[in-house]
């Protein structure tokens, strides 16, 4: 349309992905507070002297002025960012700590696929996104268990939690020592489908506690639980999605004790990824379809 010129708003958000286009600009997608997740051009933020780009990382908290309409009703669904200042640029604290870094991955990841339609408002998945990151950049908690804790919220915000204090099949109430992924959760015996896990009763204790956020029960567990946690929410959590995160069989879990079984299929959810450097770290910031 001859005169047309793009709507301007602003927003608050979280990076989550970073792509290149072209020789200088790149592609951020962000999830914001009011207007759910949406992608935009940031031009020229690849150059040396571009006023802006350091702002655009991986997991920062940026408040911004967009290009475009925020209602997707009018040109093109990529909005165009024009002002960027920085509230808090979480990535600048993980780039050289390999455990934090891919928690991070998996978190932004994860906040994308929960997201399926652009421009959909999520505030609840924003500020439980933001409250993850300032968790690891804290650093108060395990890093396992903040991942953890946002996957099993993410779940329950997407209507998948697992059944935890009843049976997923009939709801009979208690504790079952059965967990079938397929089932939705703890099942009870008489509805236990072949091959459904048998977790320790610490495990379930586990997931309930970081489902209600009660750290003072998730942070008293040994390391054992919490990869086996660790294991069931991953599995619980790509089920639903059905495809798998990239970035999930990145994270640290830590090493297994001795003797332990490796985890059925070789890598995976619960898989010990090698230890690399920060440089190494730094190859995932440019994550692609």
């Amino acid at each position: 349309m001859a005169g047309y010129r793009r709507q301007l708003y602003r927003d608050d958000a979280v990076v989550l992905r970073v792509q290149k286009l072209g020789e200088s600009d790149r592609i951020i997608t962000l999830l914001t507070r009011r207007h759910g997740r949406i992608r935009a051009v940031a031009r020229g933020v690849r150059r040396t002297t571009s006023r802006f780009g350091a702002r655009l990382e991986p997991f920062g908290h940026v408040d911004l002025q967009l290009a475009g309409d925020p209602k997707g009703n009018q040109g093109s669904s990529l909005h165009t960012v024009s002002q960027v200042e920085g509230i808090d640029l979480y990535g600048k604290r993980f780039l050289g700590d390999y455990p934090r870094y891919t928690a991070a991955s998996a978190i932004a990841e994860t906040a994308e696929r929960l997201t399926p339609v652009e421009r959909e408002p999520s505030l609840r998945l924003f500020q439980l996104t933001l409250g993850a990151l300032k968790a690891l950049a804290r650093g108060e908690h395990a890093t396992t268990l903040v991942l953890d804790a946002y996957l099993l919220r993410g779940m329950s915000l997407a209507g998948w939690a697992p059944a935890l204090v009843a049976c997923a099949v009939c709801g009979t109430p208690g504790r079952h020592r059965a967990f079938s992924v397929p089932a939705g959760g703890a099942v009870c015996p008489d509805c236990r489908p072949p091959g459904a896990a048998h977790p320790a009763p610490a495990t379930i204790d586990l997931m309930s506690a970081l489902t209600s956020g009660d750290w003072v029960v998730a942070d008293a567990t040994d390391p054992g639980v919490r990869r086996e946690c660790s294991g069931l929410v991953a599995a619980h959590l790509q089920w639903h999605l059905e495809r798998a995160l990239r970035s999930l069989p990145l994270v640290d879990r830590g090493a297994p004790a001795p003797g332990a079984a490796p985890p059925p299929g070789g890598a995976g959810p619960g898989a010990v990824p090698p230890r690399v450097g920060p440089a190494t770290a730094a190859v995932f910031r440019e994550r692609t379809e």
